[in-house]
C-alpha cells in the first residue's frame, strides 16, 4: 500500500532533508586525495548528533554505520573504511537522516581531485539523469514514466542504468511503495498522486548494468569491473508541483 503524506509530514521530513544537504555540503569540502570514508562516517555520526537527528540505516537489518560509501566499481551499498581515497577515484556517499521521525534520504557521487574525461562524463549524465526523472514527477504521470526517461537518456550517452537497486516510497520506515525503477515502458506502474514521497536515485555503470555482491552481504559491485555513480533526491508530490526534500540549492 501507497501511503500519503500529509502536509504536515511532508514539511517535517524537509527538515531532515534540509539537515541532510547540509551534510552533503559539508562532506564535499572534505573529499581529496587521502581521506578515508571512515573519517568521512565519523564526521557524519557527530554531525548529525551535533544538528538532533541520527544516521537512520545505522542499526538499520544489522548495518554498522552512519553512510554507505561506495568506491569506483562499487555501486551501492559500500562499507566505511581506513583505506585512504585515491587521486581519480569516485565516491558516493548515501544516507538516511531521522530528524524528530521524519526521514530523508540522499545520495551524492564526488570525484576525487582529477577525475579523466569519460568518469567526469559519468557523473554529468548520471546527476543528469536523476533530473530527466525528476521531470516526470506530476500528479497523474505514473511512476513508469521516470525509469523509461532515466534509462531513454542514460543508454543514448553510451552507459547502462542498474536494475536491481531502485527507487522507494519513504516515510516512517526507510523503504516504503511504490517502487520507483530507473528503467522501463512509460505508461505503466502507479499513478503518482499528490501526497507521495519517494526517492529518485539512478545507478548507472560505464560499462554493463549486470552487478554482484561481496562475501559482506550488503555491497554491490559492477560486474565488469566499470566504474558506477549515483545521485538521488526524496522528492514529494504536491499540487504546486514537487517538494525537493533533500534539494542542495542555496
Amino acid at each position: 500500500m501507497i501511503t500519503l503524506k500529509s502536509q504536515r509530514e511532508i514539511d517535517m521530513m524537509k527538515k531532515a532533508g534540509e539537515l541532510l544537504a547540509r551534510t552533503h555540503k559539508e562532506i564535499a569540502k572534505m573529499i581529496k586525495p587521502g581521506i578515508t570514508t571512515w573519517e568521512i562516517d565519523q564526521f557524519v555520526d557527530r554531525f548529525l548528533a551535533e544538528h538532533g537527528a541520527t544516521p537512520e540505516q545505522k542499526g538499520y537489518k544489522g548495518y554498522e554505520y552512519a553512510t554507505c560509501a561506495s568506491i569506483n566499481d562499487e555501486i551501492c551499498h559500500g562499507f566505511p573504511r581506513k583505506q585512504p581515497l585515491e587521486e581519480g577515484d569516485i565516491v558516493t556517499i548515501d544516507m538516511v537522516v531521522n530528524l524528530n521521525g521524519a526521514l530523508a534520504d540522499s545520495a551524492w557521487s564526488y570525484p576525487v581531485g582529477k577525475v579523466d574525461p569519460l568518469t567526469q562524463k559519468l557523473l554529468d549524465v548520471t546527476k543528469e539523469s536523476l533530473y530527466k526523472g525528476m521531470e516526470q514527477v506530476k500528479v497523474g504521470n505514473r511512476i513508469g514514466d521516470i525509469g523509461h526517461a532515466i534509462q531513454t537518456y542514460v543508454e543514448a550517452q553510451g552507459f547502462s542504468v542498474v536494475r536491481n537497486f531502485i527507487g522507494h516510497g519513504i516515510g516512517p520506515t526507510i523503504h516504503e511503495k511504490p517502487e520507483v525503477p530507473h528503467y522501463g515502458l512509460p505508461g505503466k506502474g502507479p499513478r503518482i498522486k499528490e501526497g507521495m514521497v519517494f526517492t529518485i536515485e539512478p545507478m548507472v555503470n560505464i560499462g554493463g548494468f549486470e552487478t554482484k555482491m561481496d562475501n559482506n552481504g550488503w555491497t554491490a559491485r559492477t560486474l565488469d569491473g566499470s566504474l558506477s555513480a549515483q545521485y538521488e533526491h526524496t522528492l514529494a508530490v504536491t499540487n504546486n508541483g514537487i517538494v525537493i526534500i533533500t534539494d542542495q540549492e542555496d
